[in-house]
């Protein structure tokens, strides 16, 4: 048997060798498009929305969690090596690092080029707010704190709940994180159907979230950045945002760019302004875009480093 360790180090180089292909079905988009047929079906019950919320939730979880177990018992049934490569293709599934640094890396190339119009185009495509009145500075702090915050999301805590818990667990968490993506909004159509998923992915990014802003200091320190900025903005300013856990990542990566990250943003036509993170010491730039991919992949690197050296304890 290779070690459960092993499988997921592999599930990560096969996430940055090949990334998330379009043409590739997968496994979250399942998530999305069952959780979709299970709103419009427990809105037509007339089911105190809450309730609704909560039943869509568990049968999302249930239907995740129940398919892989069936896939990784029917493969190992076949032969342990094809429960093996199983068990490494659902855990590389739930890794986003190639695709985040893919995404990221277009903004910048746009930016590079002065085409401003094409950076505001790419960068729509990673976060929620309105793009098309961006400056040159803004479309590049969008990009930044896009994969500042989804260091938790789309890395860290995939490869915590494989350790903790194996494929199955990867991809439960997973399905938690695609329902709050898809129901956590704190407006009048879901602030009651989506509670459920909002607070149980709360819940499930709290210790990956705080892992992450204590590591990001130490791969600031390897790669030549300010590790001593990064750790002080982290404790410092990792509560200023709405999110109980997105603001940890952030603030350790603007500490260690020395940079400010937050303030107004607009979302549908309407200004919202956030609390800042980090000092203004330097005006962001494009150049931050791949510093943070570095950051990213290098604390992805020790997440699995320290993970492994766990998984080995008595």
């Amino acid at each position: 048997m290779m070690p459960p360790a092993l499988q997921i180090i592999l599930a990560a180089l096969l996430d940055q060798l090949w990334g998330d292909p379009r043409w590739l079905p997968h496994p979250v988009r399942g998530i999305g498009a069952l959780g979709s047929s299970l709103e419009n079906l427990f809105r037509k019950t007339g089911l105190p929305l809450k309730v609704a919320g909560i039943l869509t939730l568990l049968l999302m979880l249930a239907a995740s969690g129940g398919i892989v177990l069936l896939l990784l018992y029917s493969a190992q049934s076949i032969h342990p090596l094809a429960g093996t490569a199983v068990s490494i293709l659902i855990v590389y599934t739930t890794i986003a690092a190639r695709d985040l640094a893919r995404h990221s890396r277009a903004v910048y190339a746009a930016l590079q080029n002065h085409d401003l119009s094409e950076a505001r185009r790419r960068v729509a495509m990673i976060v929620g707010r309105e793009t098309d009145k961006l400056s040159e500075e803004e479309v590049a702090r969008a990009a930044v704190e896009s994969v500042a915050e989804s260091m938790v999301d789309g890395v860290c805590a995939p490869l915590f709940y494989a350790f903790i818990g194996g494929p199955a667990a990867a991809m439960l968490y997973k399905a938690i994180n695609t329902a709050d993506s898809m129901f956590g909004y704190k407006n009048e159509r879901y602030r009651e159907f989506g509670w459920a998923a909002a607070r149980l992915d709360d819940l499930a990014n709290f210790i990956p979230a705080r892992l992450t802003g204590l590591l990001v200091p130490l791969a600031a320190l390897l790669l030549g950045l300010d590790a001593k900025s990064s750790w002080r903005i982290f404790w410092r300013d990792r509560k200023n945002h709405s999110s109980p856990n997105s603001g940890h990542g952030e603030a350790a990566v603007a500490g260690a760019l020395g940079i400010r990250l937050g303030g107004s943003s607009t979302y549908f036509g309407r200004v919202v302004v956030k609390p800042t993170i980090g000092d203004a010491r330097q005006q962001i730039a494009a150049g931050h875009i791949p510093a943070t991919n570095r950051l990213m992949l290098l604390t992805m690197s020790l997440t699995l480093l320290l993970l492994s050296l766990f998984s080995f304890l008595p």
